[in-house]
């Protein structure tokens, strides 16, 4: 057994010098904190990336990759009406040719066939799974067996934004809208305070295509191309893309806060089938609140947007934050954006990759204040 030493009594002085590190020890705690933003605000910028970033597919690929469709499809619309649908996508270096099963809102996914990433696009009627343009090229198809199935989703670069047709005419689905008020609601609010997104920070930048003929009612429906948050979410919103600029990435924003007459024009343009994709106006939307944002990355090199599983607006399974279609680069730089929104208090809307809801939403009242009654004064917008 080892013996101790006999303990010596501490002198006043000597036990002060022991308990005084101690005293300083919330002092340096804070100085740590401090000098370490990240870690009060959440992940940094490299803790941001999903893994390491993989290496793009060959272009001669890209064009093929999305969903074929054999069977009733009526062009322009959601309605499919029987049918097979298969997605041809990568991962791990490989090809891949999925069955789409199960319903279109919780889809499940099942492989069938494979290609090697490293040849050309099979063409070959020799093969018994082949692709191949029709006559008119303006269709690409996907021969399995002795079936073709006819791609029906749109290449990333497409200049026309899949459409849907609506229910009644815009125009008059406006009119209406203008001429009815929002849902009464019970409670107390937050004071709005609409923050211009353009003000804040040069790295964002507009893609309002509600403003163009380029959405998916094929009509301009925003008066404007203006893109406001509530002050909160604008801030958290600049916090996110000062984590992406280091690692080459800027925000591009299509849509932020939307008044309430618009929500209304949605909703009733969409057929009962693209439901999921649009808000009640009974109940109001997340957008109507300033609380919502879709976005997407562009590459601050080249001003281009990053390409994504799929396109903005896209009625269809690959919308979904969990799509595991696409290529391998598209999944990461899709899961990029949303580690970075969500390190700042957003969360992704369950059907749409490019949709954010702020944390504070339900503290805002439901507004109706149309673009040109807005002015913006030092980012700050208010109604005239």
């Amino acid at each position: 057994m080892l013996r101790s030493k006999p303990v010596k009594a501490m002198s006043p002085s000597a036990k002060s010098r022991l308990t005084f590190p101690f005293q300083l020890l919330p002092l340096l705690l804070a100085a740590l904190l401090l000098s370490a933003p990240g870690i009060i605000r959440g992940q940094s910028s490299a803790s941001l990336t999903p893994g390491p970033k993989p290496a793009d597919i060959p272009q001669g690929w890209k064009p093929w990759i999305g969903e074929y469709w054999f069977g009733q499809y009526l062009p322009h619309s959601t309605t499919r009406a029987f049918g097979t649908v298969f997605e041809l996508s990568e991962k791990d270096g490989v090809i891949w040719v999925l069955k789409q099963e199960g319903k279109a809102e919780e889809p499940t996914y099942k492989p069938q066939e494979k290609f090697a990433l490293n040849q050309p696009p099979p063409t070959d009627p020799a093969h018994g799974q082949r692709l191949y343009q029709d006559q008119s090229g303006d269709h690409r198809v996907l021969v399995m067996g002795d079936v073709g199935n006819t791609k029906i989703t749109p290449d990333f670069n497409a200049p026309q934004q899949v459409l849907i047709t609506p229910v009644r005419p815009v125009a008059e689905l406006r009119a209406e809208a203008l001429a009815a008020s929002p849902p009464h609601e019970d409670g107390t609010f937050r004071k709005p305070e609409l923050v211009e997104l353009t003000t804040l920070d040069p790295a964002i930048h507009l893609d309002i295509r509600y403003a163009t003929t380029n959405d998916f009612l094929g009509t301009p429906v925003y008066t404007q191309a203006r893109a406001f948050l509530q002050r909160p979410a604008a801030e958290a919103l600049v916090r996110a893309l000062h984590k992406l600029q280091p690692l080459g990435y800027g925000l591009l924003i299509h849509d932020a806060y939307r008044p309430w007459y618009v929500t209304k024009i949605f909703w009733d343009a969409t057929p009962p089938e693209g439901k999921i994709f649009v808000a009640d106006p009974s109940q109001g939307s997340r957008h109507n609140r300033g609380c919502a944002v879709d976005l997407t990355l562009y590459d601050l090199a080249t001003g281009k947007p990053i390409e994504m599983p799929g396109t903005y607006d896209e009625m269809s399974p690959r919308s979904f934050p969990d799509y595991p279609g696409g290529t391998s680069l598209q999944r990461w730089h899709r899961d990029l954006l949303r580690r970075a929104m969500e390190s700042e208090g957003f969360t992704v809307y369950e059907h749409e990759w490019w949709h954010f809801d702020y944390k504070d939403w339900h503290e805002y009242p439901i507004l109706n204040i149309k673009f040109e009654d807005l002015h913006s004064g030092q980012g700050l917008a208010s109604a005239q």
